[in-house]
């Protein structure tokens, strides 16, 4: 069993919102549950009951209650949540309109900006007053090419207030990336900033604002927010105006919320693109709503008195996430720009000033923050952070120690997992449970959960698929432009009829804890035994020599091979020493057979826009397939590298 890094105390455990719900369950249905292995089990065992049971305990705002909570839980994809109900997810958002924050922003370089519940509910009425007088109404797409910064989040909410639905990316997108998108939804207004910042740097956005704008011709209005510039010119962008322009001038406006069945089309998330154009998944009002409720009031904990960060861009699902925080009455802090600029230092001096008590960010970050050796406890006051959230890839054991060791060592470290499809998790915190090095702490309530052996049996102790058994309220209620489902259907359920397959390869243990392993499609078999590449990552990561790293598995002499490419750190070489040097710690603490058969130094590894590697497109290059999309890709140019690389070609 692993090593347990920290457990809460039992007062901590008591005054959980968790524990809370377990009393809740137990008096309305009679029950005698203890612990979060009983509640868990039984959440995904009377799926209805529990569902209806957070609706109550959420408090979520309807005018007409649902009549079922779900018409079919056999039916996967197609079951339809909430039938009856009447909602409107953004009055949701804003139930408290008092003078609490609410929002604190912090661009780089700018001092914090700051928003009470009072002064974001009466933004969102005026600008929802100036989008209903133009027209905006239930079903139409408003899109967001913006920094995370208030403006965006006010957009959002005053275009759901209507029951228009949003859809946002973030400005580093280029032309076609962005085309790639919001081409195929066609929206009416595209919201936007004259630019953003990083590194120290003003980026300029409206140039491609306008070649943007010019080439979808469902755009009736461009509304840029000035950031980068005072007093940005616009009247090179067809329809533009700037936001303050734009929103109603009249005072004491109240939200006119449109009431709208559970399953009303609120967001528009999209897959990365890397094999074509990205995939656009509609996603419910309600069904968001209510399991981002879930895993922020159970799973985060989040209360009142929190202050919640996440280091995000608005074209990660964890901003859509984020901003649901306002449902629970917490302050949001928002940060655009670099992390690590002017040094690693700046989101922790961020932590201290705004008294951060759950901070959220991706493993890469921690990684990299490890990697300039910066130990925040020895320089900021963190005595107000209770938990620290991780996602975007599977955090490394040396991660967890460093979290415990650097930053602080009472805190509940919740590394998460799941995706944009579901724009949640299947695997997240318990803050009544142990933190284990290097394990999710418990698989979602609600969510079925299983990994399946290659005979799609469920295995537990064992790797295999991650799969999802039974339906969930934030499964995607279709996919744009997908008249008969296929493209839904193949997504997940070409593989396990009525089972959603998600990609991942997990191992479920026998006290609920989750390790995940990488993209099963990037699996690797050498000699027929799958290996993740996270098992490699791992041990890479902890080696000061290199930057960065990407694993992929090519098909050699009807076998596959492990081939490794790194970024070697500045100044440092890729010697035969330090080769030997890789191979024998990954022999050490890996195995035999994760051992790479080459070892090839890389000037860049290929990311996607929101940060992922891209293993399956390198695979591609280096077998002589093409990659379709590039535009999908953060650094698109790093691919050319992995072309005919004659180290390759022979044993």
């Amino acid at each position: 069993m692993s090593k347990i890094l920290w457990q809460p105390g039992e007062d901590r455990i008591r005054q959980t919102n968790m524990h809370r719900f377990i009393g809740f369950v137990n008096t309305r249905h009679k029950l005698a549950l203890v612990g979060y292995d009983q509640l868990y089990h039984w959440s995904v065992e009377n799926i209805a009951d529990f569902w209806s049971g957070m609706w109550a305990f959420a408090d979520i705002k309807c005018s007409k209650p649902f009549d079922r909570v779900a018409d079919d839980l056999s039916k996967m994809p197609g079951t339809r949540w909430f039938t009856g109900a009447r909602l409107n997810f953004a009055e949701n958002l804003l139930r408290y309109r008092d003078e609490r924050t609410a929002i604190v922003f912090k661009g780089e370089t700018r001092k914090a900006v700051r928003l009470t519940y009072a002064e974001l509910y009466d933004a969102v009425a005026r600008l929802a007053a100036s989008l209903k007088a133009m027209g905006i109404t239930k079903g139409d797409r408003i899109a967001g090419f913006m920094p995370n910064m208030p403006q965006t989040i006010i957009a959002m909410l005053a275009a759901t207030s209507l029951g228009a639905t949003w859809s946002s990316c973030s400005p580093d997108f280029g032309i076609k990336g962005v085309m790639d998108r919001f081409g195929q939804i066609r929206p009416k207004v595209l919201f936007t900033a004259d630019g953003y910042l990083f590194k120290g740097k003003a980026l300029d956005s409206l140039d491609r604002v306008s070649r943007i704008a010019a080439q979808i011709p469902s755009v009736e209005r461009v509304v840029v927010v000035p950031y980068a510039q005072e007093s940005p010119g616009i009247s090179g962008v067809k329809n533009a105006v700037l936001f303050d322009d734009f929103k109603s001038t009249a005072s004491n406006l109240t939200v006119d919320f449109v009431q709208l069945p559970a399953d009303h089309p609120l967001y528009i998330m999209y897959s990365s693109g890397t094999t074509g154009l990205p995939k656009c998944m509609v996603q419910s009002s309600a069904g968001i709503l209510i399991n981002h409720m879930k895993e922020l009031l159970l799973h985060t904990d989040l209360k009142r008195e929190d202050v919640i960060f996440y280091y995000t861009t608005c074209g990660w699902m964890m901003w859509n996430w984020l901003t649901s925080a306002l449902s629970v009455g917490a302050t949001l802090v928002l940060y655009d720009g670099n992390p690590f600029h002017p040094d690693g230092g700046i989101l922790w001096q961020m932590a201290e000033d705004e008294k951060i008590t759950v901070f959220g960010t991706s493993a890469g970050y921690l990684s990299a923050l490890r990697n300039t050796g910066l130990k925040p406890r020895d320089h900021y006051d963190l005595s107000a952070l209770r938990a620290i959230l991780s996602t975007g890839s599977p955090l490394s054991e040396e991660g967890f120690e460093y979290v415990y060791g650097a930053i602080k060592p009472d805190l509940q470290l919740a590394s998460i997992s799941g995706g944009t499809d579901l724009n949640g998790c299947f695997a997240l915190g318990n803050p009544m449970g142990p933190v284990y090095m290097g394990e999710l702490q418990c698989r979602g309530l609600g969510m079925k959960v299983e990994a399946f052996d290659e005979n799609g049996r469920s295995v537990v102790g064992r790797q295999g698929e991650l799969v999802c058994t039974a339906p969930f309220p934030s499964m995607p209620i279709h996919f744009w432009d997908d008249p008969d489902g296929r493209k839904y259907a193949s997504a997940y359920f070409d593989v396990y009829p009525n089972v959603w397959r998600h990609g991942d390869y997990i191992e479920i243990n026998g006290h609920g804890g989750v390790k995940i392993f990488g993209r099963s499609d990037a699996t690797l078999n050498p000699g027929g035994v799958r290996i993740g590449t996270a098992e490699i990552y791992r041990q890479i990561d902890q080696m000061e020599e290199i930057e960065d790293s990407l694993v992929i598995g090519q098909n050699w002499k009807n076998d596959v091979r492990v081939i490794l490419f790194v970024k070697t750190a500045e100044g440092i070489p890729l010697t035969d020493a330090l080769k030997e040097k890789i191979k024998s710690l990954i022999r050490a603490n890996a195995s035999p057979r994760h051992v790479p058969a080459k070892i090839i130094s890389t000037p860049d590894i290929p990311y996607t826009l929101n940060m992922k590697k891209v293993e399956l497109a390198v695979k591609k290059m280096v077998e002589g397939n093409p990659v379709d999309n590039r535009d999908a890709l953060k650094n698109p140019e790093s691919l050319d590298f992995y072309a005919n690389l004659p180290e390759l070609q022979t044993d």
